[in-house]
């Protein structure tokens, strides 16, 4: 079976799609299930780049089909990519909201000749596994070193580190270390959880039992999020002084109305936050609210999306619509464009986003609605987890 679908790939590879009139995009996401939200800002993010940017690229016409993960299920991920290259013929893969499923399609990459952008999923890895992979998001590396500077400035010194237990856990936890014991700080105890982790209590007597000033925490951003920023409150850390210290999954905007008060004054530090002041963010933020339909539902793999579809469809115009992925990917290096997050570069040797990260603070506007207040910006970040993920 293995052997007949590494050559049906390789006969679309050499043929079919060559020289389409419809270029398809196959996406990969959570688009039912638990994380079904982040799967409707994906495509809130395609159709609001689509919506401000067109169909078509020169005489061809771009078509999405999207394919359904649930949850975190690498087999699955992989069978629907390879549907979408045989089956409906895609030149590109996009999506991956969670880093095993990305993991697993990088093998079928190179036979399939196409190339595979990644809207989400933040293991640093990945990009190392397959050269046809480039990266619109972001990774815990980026989003997690810069927080340990501002707990270390806070006056925390002894902090628990508290992740989900993949790969961008893992990834939050060595880049919060790295970053805070090289300002001088100490990481006192480190906690994986399993990802369906869904009771915290026994992990905040946990936290409160280390002696720890603050807690460094990292978990996928959905109902695992919301639990654990809960468990926070209601079991007295926050009323007892301990600070927490976070990368911006856990304070998505779309989960700060059931935060409520609770949340106020919590500061991470990401890549985007919905109140980010410019031109090119009020555009997106206006097509994409139209396209999702409910606004208050909008949060940041949006943004992946919406900067991933660029990518592609540079890719397209690079390659005339022909089906050819070392030369879609090669015309993408170094590509620097402003984004609604803000400037970003596609790093010509990592393939990875380069990009501004910003410190985010809690805050309830005039209106009576919560949102993050970028209240400092980190120029320029790479990726600090490429080296050792080499």
């Amino acid at each position: 079976m293995k052997r007949f679908i590494l050559a049906a790939i390789a006969a679309v590879a050499l043929g079919g799609a060559a020289y389409a009139d419809t270029i398809k995009v196959g996406v990969i996401g959570p688009f039912s299930g638990p994380f079904a939200l982040q799967g409707k800002n994906f495509k809130a993010g395609i159709d609001a780049y689509m919506a401000l940017n067109g169909k078509k690229i020169g005489n061809d016409e771009v078509e999405v089909i999207y394919r359904d993960v649930p949850q975190a299920d690498p087999a699955q991920s992989k069978a629907l990519a390879q549907e979408l290259v045989v089956k409906e013929k895609v030149q590109y893969l996009a999506g991956f909201y969670f880093t095993p499923d990305a993991m697993a399609v990088t093998p079928i990459l190179k036979q399939a000749n196409v190339p595979m952008v990644i809207f989400n999923a933040a293991t640093s890895a990945i990009v190392t596994k397959s050269p046809l992979v480039v990266r619109t998001s972001f990774t815990t590396w980026q989003t997690s070193t810069p927080i340990a500077k501002v707990a270390y400035d806070a006056g925390v010194k002894k902090v628990i580190s508290v992740v989900s237990d993949y790969g961008p856990g893992v990834d939050a936890e060595n880049a919060f270390k790295a970053g805070f014991e090289k300002q001088g700080g100490q990481v006192v105890q480190a906690i994986r959880m399993p990802l369906s982790t869904n009771d915290f209590s026994p992990i905040m007597q946990r936290i409160k039992d280390s002696g720890a000033q603050g807690v460094f925490a990292f978990l996928p951003s959905g109902p695992t999020t919301l639990g654990f920023v809960k468990a926070y409150n209601e079991n007295g850390l926050k009323a007892g002084g301990i600070k927490l210290f976070a990368p911006g999954d856990l304070t998505q905007e779309s989960d700060l109305p059931a935060l409520g008060d609770a949340a106020l004054g919590m500061q991470t530090t990401f890549h985007y936050a919905i109140s980010h002041d410019s031109a090119e963010n009020k555009a997106f933020i206006a097509a994409a609210d139209k396209a999702i339909g409910n606004p208050a539902e909008l949060t940041f793999p949006a943004v992946g999306a919406f900067d991933g579809m660029h990518v592609i469809y540079k890719m397209i115009e690079a390659t005339g619509g022909k089906q050819d992925a070392q030369k879609a990917v090669d015309a993408v290096k170094g590509l620097s464009w402003v984004s609604p997050r803000g400037p970003v570069t596609i790093d010509a040797e990592s393939r990875h986003i380069t990009q501004n990260i910003y410190l985010r603070e809690v805050t309830k506007g005039d209106d009576g609605k919560y949102y993050n207040k970028e209240i400092q910006t980190f120029e320029k970040q790479g990726d600090p987890g490429l080296a050792a993920a080499k």
